[in-house]
């Protein structure tokens, strides 16, 4: 229970205080001396008391009606001109209004920021126990050849090994690897893997592998939410979905933020595996991905999961934390 910072008594005092003089008797002005409070405060909570209010909380200070609250017609506009993308600034100096009733208004309706991905509320949610559903997603990343990569070195890589692409002509490139991950909605525990492709084949084994490592954590997968590319289309995806008894659903087109939870971790394991340390080779980058993994799954604290690691939710706890 949140008390006002200078409440004199809490939920149990102003109980007790109006218990005395309506159950048992006591005066007012001798229960307001017990209580250590004034016979004003007192009369105050036995009279809330006597009127049914048996929480005693305190009441909110906010006025019931607001005289010179923005009507609804300008709210309205204040909101269609923020789909235009106009800043608060631009909006407030269009109208004539306050910055400040400007961004208040903005922040009340969720549209306080001007997100890349639209002007929309975020949609959270979370499934109701582990394996329910996993996102899985694919990572392109730059092959290391010739000590650090280029973000560690300030420019793109150079001397690289000449190839040919299908028509026969030379192009210089190293080349890319592709991470597969997969990440549980509910206890947010992951699973990644450093592949040669993205092909069909190669998504669907890595989807069998992910199934058993979640099937060590006793957790049985039973969906699996991917986007629309073409290995994630194919017939031997869908086959191998069925083989898993999987229900496989996939994100609707241009809206990355569907499979939210999978971007997000992409995110958090480039900042901490692919571009956290410096690395000589591709091959040194892969070996360190298990330790992170291990890492990630077992010790790094999730603002989404009550600052708890993923591990917290399943079924396994083990020695590992």
């Amino acid at each position: 229970m949140d008390l006002h910072g200078n409440a004199a008594l809490s939920w149990s005092g102003r109980r007790e205080l109006a218990c005395r003089v309506v159950d048992q008797g006591w005066t007012l002005t001798a229960a307001a001396e017990a209580a250590g409070v004034s016979v004003r405060c007192a009369r105050k909570w036995v009279g809330r008391y006597r009127a049914g209010d048996r929480l005693l909380l305190d009441w909110s200070s906010a006025p019931k009606r607001v005289a010179n609250r923005t009507n609804e017609e300008r709210v309205a506009v204040i909101v269609k001109l923020r789909r235009l993308r106009m800043t608060a600034a631009e909006i407030a100096e269009t109208l004539g209004m306050p910055l400040s009733t400007v961004s208040g208004i903005l922040t009340r309706l969720g549209i306080g920021r001007l997100g890349r991905l639209g002007l929309e509320p975020a949609v959270r949610y979370e499934r109701s126990r582990p394996g329910e559903l996993i996102h899985v997603d694919v990572k392109k990343l730059g092959r290391i050849v010739g000590g650090a990569g280029w973000r560690v070195r300030g420019g793109r890589q150079h001397h690289n090994p000449v190839r040919t692409d299908a028509a026969g002509k030379p192009r210089r490139t190293v080349g890319y690897e592709y991470v597969h991950i997969a990440i549980d909605d509910y206890s947010r525990l992951a699973y990644a893997e450093v592949l040669p492709d993205e092909k069909a084949a190669t998504a669907a084994a890595f989807l069998r592998r992910a199934v058993t490592f979640y099937r060590r954590y006793g957790i049985r997968v039973q969906g699996v939410l991917t986007d629309n590319g073409g290995a994630y289309r194919s017939t031997v995806h869908a086959i191998a979905c069925r083989r898993l008894h999987l229900k496989h659903l996939r994100t609707r087109p241009y809206r990355p933020q569907t499979n939210g939870k999978a971007e997000r971790f992409i995110r958090t394991m480039l900042n901490g595996w692919a571009y956290g340390a410096i690395y000589r080779s591709s091959h040194e980058r892969t070996a360190a991905l298990d330790g992170w993994l291990l890492h990630y799954n077992h010790h790094r604290r999730h603002s989404a999961l009550s600052h708890q690691p993923p591990i917290s939710r399943t079924n396994v706890l083990g020695s590992y934390i």
